[in-house]
This record gives structure tokens, sequence and C-alpha cells, in this order.
């Protein structure tokens, strides 16, 4: 039976961490690339709001529910 310090010296282990660590990094590139994508959006509502677009033509055409274009457009008139 192998004890602590032994189970992380195995290549088993040392594999799998290195796994871990990548999946990790991974998705916090894929987290970080569609965040920036839904602020992208978010910062066009105004924009499209002005151009006299409706909540329901604004959520069309970003790809967004509505609910998230109501509630953006709320926070911004408070």
């Amino acid at each position: 039976m192998f004890n602590l310090t032994e189970w992380k010296q195995t290549k088993f282990y040392q594999e799998a961490k290195e796994e871990g660590k990548l999946e990790g990094k991974l998705e916090g590139k894929l987290e970080g690339k569609l965040e920036g994508k839904l602020e992208g959006k978010l910062e066009t509502i105004p924009l499209l709001v002005r151009l006299g677009l409706n909540e329901e033509q604004i959520a069309r055409e970003l790809n967004l529910r509505v609910e998230i274009v109501h509630q953006f457009i709320t926070n911004q008139n408070n």
C-alpha cells in the first residue's frame, strides 16, 4: 500500500495531475472568451436602443434571451 508521498510520486498520479491542470487552463480560457463575448454584446445594447430597436429585436440580433436584454436595460436606467 502506498503512503501519500509515494502515491504522489507515481506516474499515474503525475499524469492525472498534469491532465487536471490542462483541463483547468482550457476551461479558464473558454470561460474568459465567453465572458468577453457576452460583455461585447451587452456593450452594444445601448446603441441598439438609441437606434430604436426594442428588447425582442435586440435579443434576436445579439442572440441573447429577452430577459437578459430587459434586465440590462433596466439596470442601465437606474
